[in-house]
């Protein structure tokens, strides 16, 4: 099984009410081992919400208590992020996931590089739900990075 973002796949789940459609990923992978997620819904914020980032950090840093996820309106939701990372893992584990494709450059599901503070440009990291499936052996791609393979 392999876990993807939710709004990779059409669902209206992103932060601005609308989905990410990769039809690429659609074209590309068998649906049958395909488990959606939505780490932001299962922390339990709202679609559609006020974009965020992490400031302070990387996902990484955000696991060791040293950076927070915040709204571009200043609202602190560190604890839905938390939440909607641990909630996540859940389903991967159910699931016995061992690789997951997550939206590029997102504060929960980047890979490789995430939005800096100020959302202005893209900078090296992780968001805080790929940082935890890596931290958990969970080999993660964003839809850009992902080459195929679905072992």
């Amino acid at each position: 099984m392999i876990l993807i973002s939710a709004c990779l796949i059409g669902i209206n789940c992103a932060y601005h009410g609308r989905s990410n459609l990769t039809e690429s990923l659609l074209r590309d992978l068998d649906p049958e081992k395909l488990v959606p997620i939505c780490p932001e819904q299962l922390g339990g914020l709202a679609t559609p919400r006020d974009r965020a980032r992490l400031v302070g950090g990387d996902g990484k840093d955000f696991w060791r208590a040293k950076a927070q996820v915040v709204t571009i309106n200043g609202q602190v939701v560190s604890e839905q992020y938390r939440k909607g990372g641990l909630e996540s893992l859940k389903v991967a584990r159910f699931y016995s996931a061992r690789q997951a494709i997550l939206k590029a450059n997102s504060p929960s599901c980047g890979c490789g590089c995430i939005f800096n503070e100020t959302i202005s440009a893209l900078v090296p990291g992780d968001g805080t739900t790929s940082a935890l499936f890596k931290e958990n052996g969970i080999e993660v791609f964003s839809e850009i990075s992902y080459k195929g393979d679905e072992s």
